[in-house]
């Protein structure tokens, strides 16, 4: 589950680790409310606009009917003209904004509407740093990562200079060591207070990490103020979805809207579903034969358009819920449901694919491979039900008959 990053702004302020001064706004008026009493309390005429989605690159995003205009958005009329003329530049920026689409590197093309704003004070920067906690699922532990190159993609420096890249590995029984967090520091080329200020965010960071069962909590920039303090300018935080029952607080934050509606779904109807980009449907029981499942679809040319796993004890109505979340996907172009029948028994999952037919239709070819429990009265089912359905004897064999007959 993800976080906008007032939010995550709001859990790190409430650990102690230093955040801008900063307030949402839902409508404009909200927007220009905010901007006075800010200046007014970080004495500082400078404020920022910020767009708030679930996806990163808003600086250099623009909105699809307001080219002109930038997810960011630094607002200077106050030096100048003072709160009055800063709030009437929020003004004129906010009604753009709020209700447009904002397209970033990372939302594509078809872009997120921006329903939140963030005002927050403008800072004093020297310098932009990168640090992030993640969690490394191959090592089963949280990693820190810092790069003296903040403010851009990580990505590209990954690709392109590598070497500028930092990496810490926490041990969970002791936590993030100070000499990790000095080696940190030393590697950036901070120094004196700045190093110092430095080493207490990023112990603060990795706890709050652990404690909050974190996935992700990347801040980019981090900056270092003219002043030798150190401040987190974004925040975004991805966290574990397992782990949400030890944090009603957190998942009372979850906004649906930033979701895909499928995946929405989806969870709703306790089924695990996440979309790709192929053209082939899949509807399997187990993850790991699901897993399998795609793998021999690409194995013989093919690409899946999602992983769908309806688990091993499923109702007719799971089934019949999976079947519409495939068929709203305008690129799948067939269906393939791959069902081994241990404790999930094959006539549940033949009734569940009548009734998924009989209520949303079937524009796109299915292939249906049964095995396991009950498997020849589900048979029976899919083949008196009048269905124009293609039987498989194999996985191997199913992954070809779909694929010809998406072709």
């Amino acid at each position: 589950m993800k976080i906008h990053e007032h939010q995550a702004k709001q859990l790190m302020a409430s650990r102690g680790i230093p955040v801008p001064l900063g307030r949402l706004a839902k409508t404009v008026d909200e927007a220009v409310a905010a901007v006075r009493p800010l200046i007014e309390e970080s004495q500082n005429p400078v404020v920022v606009l910020k767009a708030q989605i679930h996806a990163g690159g808003r600086g250099r995003g623009t909105f699809r009917e307001h080219p002109d205009v930038r997810g960011v958005n630094v607002i200077t009329e106050g030096k100048t003209g003072g709160p009055g003329a800063a709030e009437e530049a929020v003004r004129e920026l906010a009604k753009r904004m709020l209700g447009s689409t904002l397209v970033t590197v990372q939302t594509g093309e078809e872009g997120k509407i921006v329903n939140r704003l963030y005002v927050e004070q403008g800072v004093d920067i020297a310098r932009e740093l990168y640090i992030a906690v993640l969690l490394d699922r191959s090592l089963s532990r949280h990693v820190v990562m810092a790069s003296s190159e903040g403010g851009v993609d990580i990505e590209r420096v990954a690709e392109e200079t590598p070497e500028k890249i930092l990496k810490v590995v926490i041990d969970p029984a002791i936590g993030l060591a100070p000499f990790q967090a000095n080696e940190l520091s030393v590697g950036l080329g901070l120094a004196e207070e700045a190093a110092r200020a430095f080493q207490r965010f990023v112990q603060l960071i990795a706890d709050a990490a652990s404690d909050l069962d974190t996935e992700l909590l990347e801040i980019n920039p981090l900056v270092v103020t003219g002043d030798g303090k150190v401040l987190a300018l974004d925040a975004k935080m991805a966290f574990d979805d397992n782990a949400l029952y030890r944090h009603p607080d957190i998942a009372e934050m979850r906004d649906q809207s930033e979701e895909d509606p499928a995946e929405v779904l989806a969870k709703n109807a306790g089924l695990n579903y996440i979309k790709l980009e192929g053209t082939i449907g899949c509807l399997v029981n187990g993850a790991g034969l699901a897993m399998a499942t795609m793998d021999t679809i690409k194995h013989v040319g093919g690409e899946p358009a999602n992983f769908l796993d309806v688990g091993g004890g499923a109702t007719a109505d799971q089934v019949t819920t999976g079947f519409q979340i495939i068929t709203r996907d305008p690129n799948v172009k067939g269906i393939f449901v791959n069902i081994f029948g241990g404790i999930m028994r094959c006539d549940v999952i033949a009734t569940g694919i009548v009734e998924a037919v009989n209520r949303v239709g079937l524009a796109v070819p299915l292939v249906v491979r049964l095995e396991g429990t009950n498997v020849e009265e589900g048979k029976r089912i899919i083949a008196e039900s009048g269905l124009e359905v293609v039987n498989a004897d194999s996985l191997r064999d199913g992954a070809e008959k779909i694929l010809e007959l998406t072709r």
